[in-house]
């Protein structure tokens, strides 16, 4: 009881002199007095000069360091529990932490520290440094600039300045902790630490901007790319447009020259028709001088003259009048018609084809699916379009004219039986991708024969490869491949090392099974990861595709169906300088059933899709 009254005495000394209240985070000056933090800020606040303590008027040339009194924060705690007073919800006062300018002397509180020493945890202005500096005693001290966080680099364990660096535990420790805790572990010294990890971030810092420097060159280098792709753009449309207006008007022209052939056949029969009508009316006009001859000796009949008269019938009443059928359906004419219903067909069917396939139609030799054979088999250049229609016997020799008679009746048959017509379409086969009809001995495409490996990097982890990565198989149990970006992580699939830009290259490959396959080419920057990584859904990569029994050519998610013609080897005969891949059913000799033209940008490389459980592909040997 004696001791709580004499505990309850202290209220006055215990109570702010400015807000008469109990101490709340109480600090003290240099001068023993004692305030709450907030109310001797309150204070100070809008005084720039002249600080002084409220209750002695100590006056403080700066203003002081404001340290919390520990003591007096103890008795106040101890005071409110036996008093029952609440402790006062508010904002813990914080000490804010030294600007190393205005560290402050510790042995004067007045001048501005330039030393540090660490061995006496305490910061000097150069009047009291100089014993450190004169005084051989003080030779073993440490002295460093002015730091701030000095009593951040004591142990909070044991008080003592954390020399060393724990590697393993990644942490600053004492000699203490040395011997204790950290005994055996990895260490060394706080400047070596220091040293280590200045070192690697500005290594970091050197590569963080050279990075930024590539990425802002290639920035550059992309916005100057679409200026170049704008003028390029611009250029391929107006050398396009050339292109479209010259074929337009080579069609304009034989147009114009067909209708000058009508006009002439038109002149012709006129012509005719005007001469019959001429001598026609000359022999009524003959016949007409007869008759009125006749008649007026009819009129004299009764008279002697009548008696000896003789009169002959004029020599144009025995030709027969006719009316001749004149037409324009002249051979020219004919042809004309002929060679424009053929090249509308055709046209027609050229243009349901994607554009990567037209080339390959325009090439000779190649024959386009449902046009007559007797018609041309191939467009020539446009400039020389108008002759495409079958030139006239007058014009040309007839081992190269298409038979204008022929063609006539075939016209003829066209334009008077519709049904006939509507069924010789039907019997029309859909055109599907172009084939090449000529087989090739194997022989001659050996000559462009190349070496190939499946490249590691690539293979989706269900492919596994083996025989010194010739042979690909697919397999449930995936394969302990590394994560790396150039691994295809969707889709079994997997590259060639060996990529191609300019000249040809040709390669063979052994299916187990044809079933859920593809073989084809890529660019090396073809998606690995996405869903538009597999083979031909995309425009970076073209293959011919066994899905079940049916085969597909694919390019840019575009299916072509082909006739399956069942291979178990295929070959590939590569030609970037011209821009085609044909694909061959290799027996006795090399069938071609697929080409794709396409005008390849950069390097591209062998590529392949492989899906059921078992099945494999291996890269051939050429020798064999």
């Amino acid at each position: 009881m004696a001791e709580n009254m004499s505990l309850l005495g202290l209220e006055d000394e215990l109570t702010c002199s400015i807000c008469l209240c109990l101490f709340e985070n109480p600090v003290s000056l240099i001068c023993g007095h004692s305030f709450c933090a907030s109310c001797l800020e309150a204070t100070w606040k809008d005084r720039i000069s002249s600080l002084s303590c409220p209750q002695c008027r100590m006056s403080f040339s700066s203003k002081p360091e404001l340290k919390k009194n520990t003591v007096l924060s103890a008795v106040l705690d101890a005071y409110r529990i036996k008093a029952g007073v609440p402790e006062p919800v508010k904002e813990p006062f914080e000490v804010k932490k030294k600007d190393p300018d205005a560290i402050k002397c510790d042995s004067c509180m007045e001048a501005k520290a330039v030393k540090t020493c660490l061995t006496c945890m305490a910061s000097y202005c150069e009047d009291h440094v100089r014993p450190h500096r004169e005084n051989v005693i003080f030779r073993a001290h440490q002295l460093s600039d002015p730091l701030p966080d000095l009593m951040e680099r004591l142990c909070s364990d044991h008080g003592k300045l954390m020399e060393f660096y724990c590697i393993q535990h990644q942490s600053c420790i004492c000699t203490n902790c040395l011997q204790s805790v950290h005994k055996g572990c990895e260490f060394i010294t706080a400047d070596e630490r220091r040293f280590k990890q200045k070192t690697d971030l500005t290594d970091k810092l050197n590569v963080l901007e050279v990075k930024t420097d590539k990425n802002q060159q290639v920035i550059t280098q992309m916005k100057e790319q679409q200026t170049k792709l704008k003028e390029l753009a611009v250029t391929r449309k107006r050398i396009l447009e050339a292109e479209y207006r010259q074929i337009r008007e080579v069609i304009d022209r034989d147009e114009k020259e067909a209708m000058i052939a009508i006009d002439k056949e038109q002149e012709k029969g006129q012509s005719k028709l005007v001469s019959l009508m001429k001598k026609f009316n000359e022999n009524v006009e003959k016949m007409n001088r007869t008759k009125s001859e006749i008649n007026s000796l009819l009129d004299q009949s009764q008279s002697l003259t009548f008696l000896k008269a003789s009169v002959d019938l004029p020599s144009v009443v025995n030709f027969e009048p006719y009316n001749p059928r004149m037409t324009v359906e002249g051979k020219e004419v004919i042809a004309y018609h002929s060679s424009a219903v053929v090249l509308k067909e055709w046209i027609t069917k050229l243009m349901e084809q994607p554009a990567e396939n037209r080339i390959f139609v325009l090439k000779p030799g190649n024959q386009f699916p449902g046009i007559p054979c007797e018609t041309p088999a191939l467009l020539p250049n446009p400039r020389d379009m108008s002759r495409i229609r079958s030139p006239s016997p007058a014009r040309a020799p007839k081992t190269k004219a298409l038979g204008a008679k022929q063609k006539s009746k075939n016209v003829n048959k066209e334009l008077k039986d519709p049904k006939d017509r509507k069924d010789q379409k039907s019997n029309t086969q859909p055109l599907s991708s172009p084939a090449v009809q000529n087989s090739a001995k194997r022989s001659d495409l050996l000559k462009y024969g190349t070496i190939l490996n499946f490249d590691f990097r690539t293979a989706h982890k269900r492919i596994s490869l083996t025989e010194n990565n010739t042979k690909a198989t697919v397999s449930d149990d995936p394969s302990h491949y590394p994560d790396i970006p150039l691994r295809f992580s969707v889709c079994s699939q997997v590259l060639c090392t060996k990529g191609f830009s300019q000249g040809r290259h040709y390669w063979e490959i052994k299916m187990s099974s044809n079933n859920f396959c593809g073989l084809g080419l890529a660019y090396g920057r073809i998606d690995r990861k996405g869903p538009t990584s597999r083979l031909g859904r995309n425009a970076e990569s073209w293959c011919v595709e066994w899905f079940n029994v049916k085969l597909s050519a694919w390019h840019n998610s575009i299916e072509t169906v082909l006739e399956n013609p069942n291979p178990s080897r295929v070959g590939v005969l590569l030609d970037c300088d011209q821009g085609s891949a044909t694909f061959y059913n290799v027996q006795d000799r090399a069938y071609p059933f697929h080409t794709f033209v396409f005008p390849f940008t950069e390097a591209v490389y062998p590529a392949f899709w492989i899906f059921s459980n078992g099945s494999s592909i291996s890269l051939c040997k050429l020798n064999n």
